[in-house]
């Protein structure tokens, strides 16, 4: 194993107050690595700010205010002096406008990608994509998907009438990382690059709330059937998603990968299940037949990369239905 970026250099984690963010950020200083995290402003990301340097130490983490990642020159101050990337930040609204969707989220990845070229000390750019760049949820569906898939079909549908905002972010997550490739083929920066594409996240939560998919759990466990809108699909524990993005950052071997970062497939029979076991007697919304996800998913070289840096694989649903269901580590 080559490590690409000695402990107790500086990574850059923009989005750090986020799901995914957060525990990149803890999985790094754990490590041994210093994080500079980025946020649209330091007051959001005071809580966990605090809750690392009491852990970690008062140098361990800052953070640097990047209020519009589609500004040009966005990064260009937060990268200074950094060694590595991850780059988390997305557009979030779900709105059912393209526009106001798809070009913000290309901006942000050629913004971040622009910025690392600008600083020599750069060894490692991991950009966080999505399944939805590959494909969307199709329940009993065989479908099955490649390191070269692209969901074209958002991309189509993103800019027709009646479009869903989901549909949308899709489009903009699939438009994104096929742009940063194009421009990495074209630059060839001085870096390595790999992406990562995460499915529905679950696990550990640091707060209540930030609208990530975590709430999905904790609103079945409250009684409630918000999530069932959303149709079977596959998972990833949050902590095995922060570790193959450090895994990725880290090892010369992750270079020019599309990472799958997706543990199994699951149902929302399969998490009520969990839940019931958690809490006998408690009153949950009944089962429903949603289907299945059938899809094959090239999602070996990931765990491969999980298992060589961590020494485990995906961790299972029940496992992090347990996690996600407890309390939060920020209280």
């Amino acid at each position: 194993m080559t490590t690409t970026i000695p402990k107790g250099s500086t990574v850059l984690v923009t989005g750090v107050s986020g799901y995914i963010g957060s525990h990149v950020a803890a999985q790094l200083l754990e490590a041994g690595y210093r994080v500079r995290g980025t946020s649209r402003s330091k007051a959001k990301a005071q809580d966990l700010i605090d809750y690392f340097t009491s852990k970690y130490g008062a140098d361990s983490i800052t953070v640097a205010e990047v209020p519009d990642m589609v500004a040009t020159n966005a990064y260009d101050e937060a990268v200074k002096g950094v060694s590595g990337i991850v780059h988390l930040s997305s557009v979030l609204t779900f709105s059912t406008d393209p526009e106001e969707v798809i070009p913000p989220s290309v901006s942000g990845a050629l913004n971040i990608l622009s910025a690392a070229m600008q600083e020599p000390g750069v060894k490692s750019l991991v950009v966080t994509s999505s399944s939805t760049a590959a494909l969307l949820p199709q329940p009993n569906e065989k479908i099955k998907v490649k390191v070269d898939t692209w969901n074209d079909a958002a991309l189509e549908a993103a800019y027709k009438p009646g479009v869903d905002g989901f549909t949308v972010y899709a489009a903009s997550k699939t438009q994104a990382e096929r742009e940063l490739w194009k421009a990495i083929a074209k630059e060839k920066p001085h870096f390595q690059v790999a992406t990562v594409l995460p499915n529905a996240n679950f696990g550990t939560r640091f707060k209540v709330g930030g609208n990530s998919t975590g709430d999905w759990v904790m609103a079945l466990a409250e009684g409630k059937d918000d999530p069932l809108q959303f149709p079977p699909q596959w998972f990833i524990n949050v902590d095995d998603d922060a570790k193959l993005h450090v895994a990725a950052l880290l090892d010369s071997e992750a270079a020019g990968k599309r990472l799958f970062a997706f543990a199994a497939p699951f149902t929302w029979n399969d998490v009520l299940a969990i839940l019931r076991k958690l809490e006998p007697g408690k009153k949950l919304v009944g089962d429903r037949d949603m289907g299945e996800d059938l899809s094959e998913v090239p999602n070996g070289e990931a765990e491969a990369l999980l298992k060589k840096h961590y020494g485990h694989g995906w961790t299972g649903l029940e496992e992090t239905i347990k996690q996600n269901a407890g309390p939060v580590l920020i209280q």
